[in-house]
């Protein structure tokens, strides 16, 4: 079965084994991504896919909701800036991409067809990012 057909479950659920809660002292970004993973997958934000394809946190799960997210709005602000979701996803191991291959090839289209002033706004160095994803030249860890 595919990651998009358990949108009732948890990555807790889904990507055993199931978290502890976090240390007292966590900090609030431990304590997010930690709850994060007690939410159905239908029930997670931009801002959420951002968060956990960031932190590299079940990757499998979240890569698919992120590109579905993207396919539709590339440059999607999730959270911080025009984008920000695109870039933590292009930014995702080569590995992950290996286990997901149809999606990249997706990603890869809808990013290759984005005009050069999209780029514009992004931060520095993204560009170089994007044009490394389209090159299938993915990070290897």
């Amino acid at each position: 079965m595919g990651p998009l057909l358990h949108l009732d479950r948890t990555l807790d659920e889904l990507d055993p084994p199931r978290w502890p809660e976090p240390a007292a002292d966590a900090t609030r970004l431990v304590r997010t991504v930690h709850a994060l993973r007690r939410v159905p997958l239908r029930e997670l934000r931009p801002a959420d896919l951002r968060t956990l394809v960031s932190q590299g946190v079940a990757l499998p799960y979240v890569v698919p909701l992120a590109v579905h997210l993207l396919v539709e709005e590339p440059l999607l602000d999730a959270y911080f800036y025009e984008g920000d979701l695109l870039l933590a996803t292009v930014n995702v191991p080569a590995p992950v991409w290996t286990l997901l291959p149809e999606l990249a090839e997706e990603l890869r289209a809808v990013v290759a067809a984005l005009p050069e002033s999209a780029h514009a706004d992004l931060p520095r160095g993204a560009a170089g990012e994007i044009d490394r994803f389209i090159a299938g030249r993915q990070r290897n860890s």
